[in-house]
């Protein structure tokens, strides 16, 4: 009898969530079919695709930097620290993708109609700017791929990749399938050329896998205690934990079955933590191959120019050094960039369209919502014309913005996820809740204390 009520709640439940207001990315809500009774694998090929889009923001232009730099200072130690981020990714993208399985809405949607108007407007500033900060770097990354490739001068190339929402407004006309298909293809990109630049690198295996084990000396080494904050706070982005409530939603699958919605949640969660698998193996090896290049060699690092010279300087990585792991290195630059400003686009929709309910044809808000988010940008490359070091120092500047708008996310993605008027038996089992509340506690803390040693108020 009870397990009849509770079946019945939940199905109540799901009636009223997704019977009103505006669908989440309208267009292709509920546009890929998915079998019904199929077998395991092919249901999981159905359901594959939005986790790839998801990862790409775990292993974006803005995450190269910090995670090579992390390499050549510390060798293999602060692999586990690359792990352990991971892990917190898994965990809150399940927990977002659920959020709009059941709901039927988005994180944006939701924090609006749990806030009153002018509170509405001050989030979506703070998550428009973490929006711009996400930019700056796969903008930067892109422009720079463009120049090393092909020579465009700098402010070029960012024009160049600040105008791919045109491509991205052709592609939604193909179907979503298509735009899956095309981030899944960057990031096989991206996986296949680190791979095998690592190879070429010839790390030692025994010292790799001993990373993976937690280390005392992250915690008491201030060196490598900054830089390990800084690849935890620069891992989780503010603007995926929406982008996974939203694209969870363009399955077609029965949203009044309770079966179908259990369903949808595990397959999409098989997934996420399938492509965020690809995604940790991605860092892994970007810091492998700082480990195995650049440990103890002394080389400047801190700009992705430098980090293309050094593959081709033979007095840096020895005899492997050659034209083409630079190229190699501009190529999975170019593909990391255009992949995370296509999902960066759709969640710059997704959140305006969520807290301020724009009213406006879906070709003109994708424009305006792109706008918004590189116009700093290009205005900032213009000004500094000719010193890419100074458009370079947007990175550091940018992942402030995201530590300051990460717990505008995290706190109501598991307050939402937690709550069972809201999410019926599909809230956050116990455990569940308690870590997500630890994690988001111990990542405030970690990112406050990132912007605090940023501005010099802490060393």
């Amino acid at each position: 009898m009870k397990n009849r009520e509770t079946d019945a709640k939940t199905k109540h439940h799901m009636l009223e969530s997704t019977g009103s207001g505006q669908k989440s990315l309208d267009e292709v809500n509920g546009s890929v079919d998915v079998p019904q009774n199929a077998g395991f694998w092919r249901t999981l090929i159905a359901y594959t695709g939005p986790g790839a889009l998801i990862a790409v923001g775990y292993m974006d232009p803005g995450n190269w930097i910090t995670s090579i730099g992390g390499g050549a200072n510390y060798k293999y130690t602060l692999l586990t620290v690359v792990l352990m981020s991971s892990l917190i990714a898994m965990l809150l993208q399940a927990m977002s993708a659920r959020l709009g399985i059941v709901t039927g809405k988005d994180l944006a949607q939701l924090t609006r109609e749990h806030t009153g108007k002018f509170t509405g407007i001050i989030l979506w500033i703070i998550t428009e700017a973490a929006i711009v900060a996400t930019d700056i770097a796969e903008i930067i990354g892109s422009g720079i791929a463009l120049e090393l490739l092909f020579g465009f001068p700098l402010i070029v190339g960012i024009l160049i990749t600040a105008a791919d929402v045109l491509l991205l407004l052709v592609l939604m006309k193909l179907g979503f399938r298509k735009i899956e298909a095309i981030v899944a293809t960057l990031v096989a990109v991206i996986l296949f050329v680190f791979l095998y630049e690592v190879i070429l690198s010839q790390p030692n295996m025994g010292q790799v896998l001993k990373g993976y084990l937690p280390s005392t000396h992250v915690v008491t080494n201030n060196g490598m205690l900054y830089l390990s904050l800084g690849i935890v706070g620069a891992t989780v982005m503010p603007h995926d934990l929406y982008l996974g409530s939203s694209i969870s939603q363009t399955r077609n699958f029965d949203r009044k079955d309770r079966k179908s919605v259990a369903q949808a949640i595990r397959f999409t969660t098989i997934d996420s933590n399938i492509q965020l698998t690809l995604a940790f193996v991605v860092n892994s090896l970007l810091l492998i191959l700082g480990a195995a290049l650049f440990y103890g060699t002394n080389s400047d690092l801190g700009r992705f120019v430098d980090l293309y010279n050094a593959l081709s300087n033979n007095q840096i990585v020895g005899a492997i050094a050659s034209p083409i792991l630079s190229m190699l290195f501009a190529l999975a630059l170019l593909a990391s960039g255009q992949s995370s400003t296509i999902t960066g686009t759709l969640a710059g929709q997704i959140i305006m369209e969520g807290f301020i309910n724009l009213k406006m044809p879906l070709w003109a808000q994708r424009l305006l919502t792109r706008l918004i988010s590189v116009t700093p940008v290009v205005a900032f490359a213009l000004y500094y014309h000719g010193n890419e070091a100074k458009i370079e120092n947007l990175l550091t500047l940018s992942q402030v913005f995201l530590s300051i708008a990460l717990p505008f996310a995290m706190i109501p993605l598991v307050l939402f996820t937690s709550n069972r008027k809201l999410m019926g038996e599909f809230a956050n089992r116990s455990w569940v809740k308690y870590l997500s509340w630890f994690v988001t506690v111990v990542l405030i803390i970690l990112n406050v204390y990132l912007i605090l040693n940023t501005v010099g108020l802490v060393k």
